[in-house]
């Protein structure tokens, strides 16, 4: 499909999404008297990308939309689950944080992308922009195990939500495992790329620790379609065996969330309880802008498509594509860490992008590293860091180099790594 016509399906998808379209619909803010940068988004990219604007680029107006009143970290929030981190470390406030930079924020929803007028819309109403980030972040494809079964798809969003997403499902999470009185609960691990790939088995291993320690009569059933990693594998069996069992290279055909049974290649199984984590693609507002990239047969590649060196949309320079919802940055490693570290990395990297071109110039490239703490022991605490870096060899494409460090007696590193994150984002 040509870029004309994949921007025309664009607009036309854009004007029937919903009334905001209408020419009347009233703007946000007055028209900007410079240049405006629009970011859509309060994750980790998106803060990033508004912090880092106002620091390098004091000319341009800043403008953040979020529909979420307060951040709540995904990062250490295991550790939430497990009661093993203060809630109050991982919530902040988005009004301060954009006072402390000096950006707007704007508790909106954005509902679509006009790309050719450079406008998104909200229930509240428009904004312009001349440039936007993009950092809305993924969503949940249920379309892959119920197709277009609305009753399905809500029923297991609402019943058996997989939490992987800020918001009220993961306190649900919470209440739901603080009253599990015992039985089998069945854990769905997604294919690759998914976001935080290792964090999915420290959160069984903290099920696992739950279970343990309060004396459930209940077995935890991981259904993943790779083998787990070999240090989760070895604690799984030595610590919990009975209360942890991994069915490794399965792959969920079905799921009946009524019923409750789910249909692997090789069984099917009954649960109790569930938390059930479909595959996951870039969220809604990168489809509905006409950003999703395509493979080698042309079929949607399910992530947005972007320079991988710039980070602007393929076919649209004004439109920059921060966080988790990219698709692949190199054919030798395929995907960057869907982590909140690296979305910050990102993040910085599109406002330097921004800020170069909005003055004529260009910006020295800059690639990405990532950092992330994981859990591999509950009782006594160990834990692995995974530092990944990259680099550009001679032929253009990007490396990516990744080391992994298990720490048998951590002090706390992945709690000051936190802080000095938040300090930045926030303020």
């Amino acid at each position: 499909m040509s870029l004309t016509r994949r921007r025309f399906l664009s607009a036309a998808l854009a004007a029937c999404a919903a009334p905001l379209f209408a020419q009347q619909a009233p703007a946000l803010l007055p028209a900007s008297k410079g240049r405006r940068v629009v970011v859509v988004g309060g994750g980790w990219g998106g803060l990033s990308a508004a912090r880092q604007l106002r620091a390098l680029a004091p000319e341009l107006e800043v403008v953040l939309l979020e529909k979420n009143p307060s951040f709540f970290s995904m990062p250490l929030s295991n550790k939430w689950l497990a009661g093993l981190v203060d809630e109050k470390l991982l919530t902040h406030d988005y009004r301060a944080a954009a006072q402390a930079f000096g950006y707007l924020f704007i508790q909106a929803e954005v509902s679509a992308i006009d790309r050719d007028r450079r406008r998104v819309h909200t229930a509240s109403g428009t904004l312009d922009y001349d440039w936007l980030v993009l950092a809305s972040g993924i969503r949940h494809d249920y379309a892959a195990w119920f197709g277009d079964d609305r009753r399905a798809i809500d029923a297991a969003r609402t019943r058996f939500a997989c939490a992987w997403t800020p918001g009220g499902e993961l306190r649900a999470l919470k209440e739901r495992l603080e009253n599990f009185k015992g039985g089998e609960l069945v854990m769905t691990v997604p294919p690759p790329p998914y976001r935080c790939q290792l964090a999915v088995y420290e959160r069984a291993l903290v099920i696992g620790h739950l279970f343990k320690a309060r004396a459930v009569p209940g077995r935890l059933t991981l259904l993943d379609p790779n083998p787990p990693p070999q240090r989760f594998a070895e604690v799984f069996e030595e610590q919990y065996k009975g209360r942890i069992a991994v069915l490794p290279h399965a792959r969920v055909k079905s799921v009946d969330p009524f019923a409750r049974t789910i249909a692997t290649e090789f069984d099917d199984l009954r649960f109790d309880d569930a938390i059930l984590m479909p595959p996951q693609q870039a969220g809604d507002l990168a489809w509905q802008a006409g950003l999703i990239g395509r493979d080698a047969e042309g079929k949607p590649s399910g992530w947005a498509a972007q320079e991988p060196l710039h980070l602007h949309a393929l076919g649209d320079e004004r439109v920059f594509l921060v966080g988790d919802l990219i698709d692949r940055a190199s054919p030798l490693f395929g995907h960057y860490p869907k982590s909140g570290h690296l979305a910050a990395q990102l993040g910085r990297i599109a406002a330097r992008e921004i800020a170069a071109r909005a003055r004529g110039a260009a910006a020295e490239t800059q690639l990405p590293e990532s950092r992330c703490f994981v859990a591999t022991r509950m009782a006594p605490l160990e834990s692995m860091r995974v530092d990944t870096q990259y680099r550009v060899r001679g032929d253009g494409l990007i490396v990516q180099t990744t080391k992994q460090h298990a720490d048998f007696n951590p002090r706390g590193e992945d709690l000051e790594w936190a802080k000095g994150m938040f300090g930045e984002l926030f303020g």
